[in-house]
């Protein structure tokens, strides 16, 4: 019935079948059918002919006709201009490693947004430390590395995204009072540490250099949510993000360390070759997504 709305239309703004006909490329014949067959539908007349079928009238039931099946007919482009924008999306393939902290803690909300914006993406995500990322940026094995921590490399283009605070973990079980803190207080103690290459463990290790802190026991664990795990069940005290204890509050005890040990969250993109339109969209949702939540903290 739509092709007969399009011709009834044509009728009414040209007042004549024949150059309706000639307006959407139909026979006058069609023309004419087509009106009929929408007069016997409604069971109503639509268009009085002259006698010699020279001149046509428009009914008062035909203009109310009119006026709908334009709503209508705009309605319809309208929906699939909107469908036919789905269907060519952007589309496209991207490769992305990211550090622990980063994948566990900061990627899973921002993924979950990207993908409903960009269902037509496929994205591939390694997870390692950042020794492992960066090395993969460089061989150009990954089209993004999200990473953490200070980096010394000329090999890869790098770019802040994200500030990030370290703090001392304890389990609120252990003899440390986080309101009257002292170093004195975590000498001799035992350590949860991330294995070497993590950007937490490279903090960790600034901690104990700078403060000349031995640990008494070391125990190195491969995930932030073991070390986070392990802490709050007193097996040691750590060094880590604060993204990791903002939800543990009662799990777990915190002392904010001084602007030492605020690190940055960087992309890196391999030197030398220009990033996929991909790669350079997710990177400007990752920016706006950052500041996002920058903003969230201000207010």
């Amino acid at each position: 019935m739509i092709e007969e709305f399009k011709t009834f239309i044509a009728v009414v703004e040209h007042q004549n079948f024949t150059k309706a006909g000639e307006s959407i490329n139909l026979s006058q014949p069609t023309v004419s059918t087509h009106i009929k067959n929408l007069e016997n539908y409604f069971n109503t007349t639509l268009i009085n002919r002259s006698i010699k079928q020279k001149y046509i009238y428009i009914t008062d039931n035909g203009y109310l006709l009119y006026k709908r099946v334009r709503e209508i007919i705009t309605s319809i482009e309208s929906i699939k201009d909107e469908l036919n924008s789905i269907s060519s999306s952007i589309k496209g393939h991207i490769k992305i490693g990211a550090s622990l902290t980063i994948a566990e803690y900061f990627l899973p909300n921002f993924l979950a947004l990207f993908s409903s914006k960009y269902p037509d993406i496929e994205i591939e995500m390694l997870v390692e430390n950042t020794h492992k990322i960066c090395d993969r940026v460089k061989s150009s094995n990954l089209d993004i590395g999200l990473v953490e921590g200070s980096l010394t490399s000329f090999d890869f283009n790098q770019n802040f995204f994200f500030e990030d605070s370290m703090v001392l973990t304890f389990s609120p079980n252990c003899e440390i009072d986080p309101l009257n803190f002292t170093m004195d207080s975590i000498k001799n103690k035992k350590w949860i540490v991330r294995e070497e290459g993590s950007g937490t463990r490279e903090y960790l290790n600034i901690f104990l250099s700078s403060n000349k802190i031995t640990p008494r026991q070391i125990m190195v664990l491969g995930s932030n949510h073991a070390v986070k795990e392990a802490v709050k069940s007193n097996l040691g005290i750590s060094i880590i993000s604060k993204l990791l204890t903002d939800s543990e509050e009662d799990a777990l005890s915190t002392v904010n360390l001084d602007e030492t040990y605020t690190r940055y969250f960087s992309f890196i993109t391999p030197k030398g070759i220009k990033p996929s339109s991909t790669t350079t969209l997710f990177i400007d949702e990752l920016e706006k997504y950052s500041n996002s939540l920058i903003d969230s903290k201000i207010n």
